[in-house]
């Protein structure tokens, strides 16, 4: 049972120092030595500093010593779960300016490392110190193995179920016969006479290929709102470059266009390859991407964009008709992340609809159904529409 004591504690941690104020009742509220650690470190963050309120310039509560910003770090560490710690890191860079931090060695390893920070640390990659870069590539490479065991083999399986029922034939050699889903697609045939199933068609495996089954273009824009899917795409990229049955590229874009699938076989150094931030040139990644098409009818473009245009609109419309019209499946993710629907160019994604390319926002989660579904051939319309269901 809560007690007028302990609502009056909770109140004084959740408005802070300025909440204390006469005839608030919370002046009076009893502190544990806990309870003023966790006081200390939330007014260190979100109380606004005697300047402010005295109508002066903001400054960071942090103050500008380092040793003060690591203790700072691992206190917040102490009193907070990860999940706790990760958002309030977010907001001491984004409140604070504590951008700075992540250009320090000791610092950046002092903080919980998440997609968001990846994000931040790439966006800062041409500028981290020689001395922080390798600390910066453990911090995006514990991030990375994170993801990996939550995603990767869940990708591998649904892309292989996929092409394993793409490669099906309805007439296939005995040894290929898929004798369950041939039962199963025949009951209604059984023969009381016969006393069996009559199979008036059969389906089969087909014949497991050693060759490339589909080509798969991930093309990534990497202008700074980008930044959570560019984590996320360079992972996939290197999922599904690690599977023989595809041939995966990964064209990262701004306004200038970096193939980096040489890097696939690591996904730490795809991520580091990329240069967010900057204008965005769709169109010109397109052009690019239209070169790597060697099997129409077999490939498939990922276009991981907001689509907010910086170069030829209307020649950008022309070229994805052209890979439409030319057999080349086409799909447009606003995002791929999970902070929720994103800010994007509707007059371009309605127009690409009207070419048939369906442009939606997906969760990671959600990336390897939706690819299995891309290589089956499924409506990703209806596909979309049941996921939101």
């Amino acid at each position: 049972m809560t007690t007028d004591t302990d609502r009056l504690r909770r109140w004084r941690l959740v408005l802070g120092g300025e909440g204390a104020g006469p005839g608030s009742g919370l002046a009076e509220a009893q502190l544990s030595d806990e309870d003023s650690g966790v006081d200390a470190v939330l007014a260190a963050l979100y109380d606004k500093p005697d300047e402010e309120a005295a109508g002066g310039p903001r400054s960071a509560n942090l103050g500008a010593s380092a040793p003060r910003v690591a203790r700072w770090l691992g206190d917040i560490r102490r009193y907070f779960p990860s999940t706790v710690v990760q958002v309030m890191q977010r907001d001491a860079v984004d409140r604070l300016g504590l951008t700075r931090m992540l250009l320090e060695k000791e610092l950046l390893s002092a903080v919980e490392p998440d997609v968001h920070l990846v994000g931040t640390l790439l966006s800062l990659n041409g500028v981290l110190p020689e001395e922080t870069k390798e600390t910066a590539r453990e911090v995006v490479r514990k991030v990375v193995e994170q993801l990996e065991e939550r995603l990767a083999e869940r990708t591998r399986a649904a892309v292989r179920g996929a092409l394993d029922k793409a490669s099906r034939t309805h007439r296939p050699r005995p040894g290929d016969v898929d004798w369950a889903r041939t039962i199963h697609a025949n009951l209604k045939h059984y023969s009381p006479e016969l006393r069996t199933i009559v199979p008036e068609k059969l389906i089969g495996f087909g014949r497991r290929q050693q060759a490339v089954q589909r080509d798969v273009i991930l093309a990534v824009d990497q202008s700074g709102s980008m930044a959570e899917s560019v984590v996320y795409s360079g992972l996939f990229g290197a999922v599904l470059a690690s599977m023989r049955a595809l041939k995966t590229s990964f064209v990262a874009f701004d306004t200038e266009v970096a193939d980096l699938t040489e890097h696939l076989a690591d996904p730490v150094d795809v991520l580091f390859g990329t240069q967010l931030g900057g204008g965005t040139d769709i169109n010109r990644a397109i052009a690019y991407c239209q070169g790597l098409v060697e099997r129409p009818e077999r490939t498939l473009l990922v276009l991981i964009s907001d689509l907010y245009e910086g170069g030829d609109e209307e020649e950008l419309l022309h070229r994805i008709a052209e890979l439409v019209g030319a057999g080349v499946q086409v799909v447009t993710l606003l995002a791929l992340s999970d902070s929720g629907a994103p800010s994007y160019d509707h007059e371009n994604a309605a127009a690409l609809a009207e070419l048939g390319v369906p442009a939606f926002a997906c969760t990671p989660d959600q990336f390897p159904d939706l690819m299995a579904a891309a290589i089956r051939g499924d409506d990703l319309q209806g596909w979309v529409a049941r996921e939101s269901s």
